[in-house]
């Protein structure tokens, strides 16, 4: 990655982190769930709101790192208008983009999330820019768990 590019992508994150996007709690959310990184302090609450098999809302409280809130934040942008499917394919992808699997996903099929990448150059960041999506994998789940954690 060029160092421009990387320049570009720093910015986007600190963006999101001083200024997220979706911040706030929903009234009438279909699932909830509390998410906490003992590493780093972060902690977060995830709310969805779906219609059908669709993710028509999604927000987030909480307190954390930049790379936490950050995350948490590109996330909600993403995921509104998903299908259930669609955002658990959207979790793999990012899970394989922050955890450096071999192929890794496409870039164009990431958008801002490529911005993310970073990140796998930092083990100990990892889970902090991983604990909203594994919030968002659990509140999809059929056992519906009250909490995540990174550990």
């Amino acid at each position: 990655m060029s160092s421009g590019l990387e320049d570009l992508y720093q910015e986007l994150i600190l963006d999101h982190s001083r200024h997220p996007h979706n911040f706030r709690a929903m009234e009438g959310a279909s699932r909830t769930i509390e998410g906490y990184n003992p590493l780093c302090g972060d902690e977060l609450k995830l709310y969805l709101r779906l219609e059908g098999k669709r993710i028509a809302d999604v927000s987030f409280q909480g307190k954390g790192c930049a790379i936490s809130t950050a995350s948490a934040s590109m996330l909600t942008d993403r995921l509104k208008g998903l299908s259930v499917r669609e955002a658990e394919e959207l979790f793999e992808a990012v899970h394989e983009l922050l955890t450096g699997g071999h192929s890794g996903p496409d870039p164009d099929a990431l958008g801002e999330l490529e911005a993310l990448a970073g990140v796998r150059k930092y083990p100990m960041r990892v889970k902090c820019a991983t604990l909203s999506w594994h919030a968002l994998k659990a509140a999809l789940s059929d056992e519906q768990p009250e909490s995540v954690t990174t550990e």
